[in-house]
């Protein structure tokens, strides 16, 4: 254990000596300027115009969940390519070779790359999530209902692909690792929604291929969480009340948060995927 530790702690400070948490920090500050900017902007516009505060709260949580979106995909991209490396470059390097000829296992390797990871993604997650939804508030006067709720789904989705990409990692090079992730991440992202529309069409075997492609890669439902904790119960109540099925089809609207078993299974398909990563490197002639 205490080797997995001493590695995590060696891969956060990397991240930090190679100026990547700073480079996320700078952009992060960028976009929640410009965002913030755009807000002000149209809730003054709308107030100006004499759209009431209801119509503006309603508004402005659209534009917070289509940045939710954006970010997703940001999330994504880091933690996809953060992962990449993580194992790839040690072996192309030759810096494995050294670290494991001293008595530091291939297992304690990869969770300890692994785990070092989450808390640079978590920490990236919650601080930017945090002082986007608490930037969006001061200029707006509206707060999502579950912003915690939104930014922990959000965290869970990069996790799951940072695990992802180093599996992947344990046997292909750092660029294609990555490349792979985002791939799929978009895919999982695409099947989300040709579930919402399957369902509104009532075409039972697609949805079925759609359904069953989120436990293999659960990302999209993970990203539906966010979707729940940051929409206002009024826009569930009338979307539901006057939408019907058609309110479904939007891949930026959910009814109901994503069932426990779910939840559970990412967690479980995390702890899965990571195992097959140990094994993979346990695996491997160096």
């Amino acid at each position: 254990m205490s080797n997995i530790l001493v590695i995590a702690r060696l891969t956060v400070a990397e991240a930090v000596r190679r100026r990547i948490v700073w480079v996320l920090a700078g952009l992060t500050m960028i976009s929640v300027a410009l965002t913030t900017w755009g807000v002000e902007r149209l809730v003054s516009l709308a107030r100006a115009g004499g759209t009431s505060d209801l119509e503006i709260y309603v508004g402005v949580s659209q534009v917070l969940i289509l940045v939710a979106f954006m970010f997703s995909f940001v999330l994504a991209m880091t933690a996809a390519f953060l992962g990449a490396p993580a194992i790839a470059a040690d072996l192309e390097s030759g810096v494995a070779h050294a670290m494991l000829a001293r008595p530091i296992r291939r297992a304690d390797l990869v969770v300890g790359r692994w785990l070092g990871l989450v808390v640079v993604v978590v920490l990236y997650a919650a601080g930017s999530g945090l002082l986007e939804v608490t930037a969006v508030s001061f200029v707006s006067g509206y707060a999502p209902p579950q912003p915690i709720l939104a930014i922990a789904f959000l965290s869970a989705q990069a996790v799951v692909l940072l695990t992802l990409s180093i599996v992947l990692s344990t046997r292909l090079p750092a660029i294609a690792a990555g490349a792979i992730c985002v791939v799929a991440f978009g895919l999982g992202w695409m099947a989300g929604v040709f579930a919402g529309i399957g369902r509104f069409f009532d075409a039972g075997p697609l949805v079925s291929v759609a359904e069953g492609s989120r436990w293999l890669l659960p990302t999209d439902g993970l990203w539906r969480g966010a979707i729940f904790g940051l929409e206002p119960p009024a826009v569930v109540l009338v979307a539901v009340g006057r939408g019907g099925p058609a309110a479904q089809a939007n891949p930026f609207f959910v009814a109901t948060m994503p069932p426990g078993a779910f939840i559970a299974w990412s967690a479980v398909w995390v702890a899965i995927v990571l195992a097959i990563a140990v094994v993979s490197l346990t695996r491997r002639d160096l």
